[in-house]
């Protein structure tokens, strides 16, 4: 079989893979979509994240994938050959202190899709075959193979809505609007949130920002949020999706005291303003991968609740995998770039 492998900064090659029989509990999958995610941006484009995270060896990318099951490994039910599946990258050893206290998105020995992090590396999903344990595998009947792959990216936002409490009749504010801020949108406008305001520093996003419902969207090369700072803050609630310091530093002003910041953005250390959220006894809560939001997430879809449909802007066949990567950094044109790999 054919996979999309990392050797280094922009050296991104299609290489020969063997493929894998399903044991017990398992099943083989025929890939057929893949989303390309910012950590898979960040390997190619810099060889790693960060200082810490470096790709050592190749490595195959992706994590965000679905599928059709070719094969039923022993023991398996409830999944049938030729169910369209969503795949949870996530897999817990269920074994460790986390993991037992019910907290496997912090497992100590978690294995994820396409992650340099652990040396040897965890090899990804972006292949035309995968053997995934039957758990990791959401029935996704009646969504498209591009849909069912955004689960793992709208998993990540149901985390966060977890995070920040009941959103029934809050207002909420979203900084940065990639895929990440553009489905914490449509998550809390589910959740129950009234005012959604959104910002960015680019027009092509903030546009599928307001197509999302985003009350108000606000770019930050020439805007501000004065209009909400009034009164020490108009916000409840900050989904901060950018991983920038500017937009957390811009964003506290507006936040009413007692507030709370859920920080999803992962874009290296940050300075916090502290004394400016001491002042106002803000709560800052850190929001981490998933778990079992990963087969709601498949669910909302299913029932039409979340629509993800238009954040797929652009999907390559895997034979143009580089051009795929190269379109997935443009932020002027391209929110969610998928591969096709059927």
């Amino acid at each position: 079989m054919k996979a999309i492998v990392i050797h280094a900064a922009r050296d991104l090659r299609i290489e020969e893979r063997p493929a894998e029989a399903p044991g017990p509990g398992q099943v083989a999958i025929a890939m057929e979509a893949g989303g390309i995610c910012g950590s898979d941006l960040h390997y190619y484009q810099h060889g790693g994240i960060g200082t810490a995270i470096r790709v050592k060896e190749p490595m195959i990318l992706g994590h965000e994938v679905s599928g059709r099951i070719t094969a039923l490994g022993a023991g398996v039910t409830g999944l049938t050959e030729g169910q369209l599946v969503a795949v949870s990258p996530s897999r817990p050893c269920a074994a460790c202190r986390f993991c037992l206290e019910g907290q496997p998105n912090h497992c100590l020995n978690m294995r994820f899709y396409g992650s340099a992090m652990p040396f040897p590396h965890i090899q990804g999903a972006f292949r035309q075959s995968l053997v995934a344990d039957a758990s990791q595998c959401a029935p996704a009947d009646g969504l498209s193979a591009a849909e069912a792959a955004m689960a793992e990216p709208l998993a990540v936002c149901l985390h966060a809505m977890r995070q920040a409490g009941d959103l029934v009749g809050k207002s909420v504010l979203v900084t940065g609007c990639g895929p990440i801020g553009t489905l914490c949108i449509l998550a809390a406008r589910r959740a129950g949130a009234d005012l959604i305001v959104a910002t960015d520093l680019g027009d092509f996003t903030l546009g599928l920002a307001r197509q999302a419902g985003a009350d108000e969207v606000i770019n930050m090369r020439g805007g501000t949020l004065d209009a909400y700072t009034a009164d020490k803050g108009q916000f409840d609630v900050l989904f901060e999706c950018s991983g920038a310091a500017p937009a957390l530093a811009a964003a506290i002003p507006a936040i009413r005291p007692r507030g709370r910041i859920v920080q999803l953005g992962l874009g290296g250390d940050m300075t916090l303003p502290v004394q400016a959220m001491t002042a106002k006894e803000l709560e800052f809560h850190g929001s981490f991968r998933f778990h079992g939001e990963f087969h709601t997430g498949v669910s909302l879809m299913q029932k039409g609740l979340i629509d993800v449909k238009p954040l797929i802007t652009q999907t390559y066949p895997m034979a143009r995998a580089l051009d795929a990567f190269e379109m997935a950094g443009d932020r002027s044109q391209a929110m969610k770039t998928q591969i096709d790999f059927t």
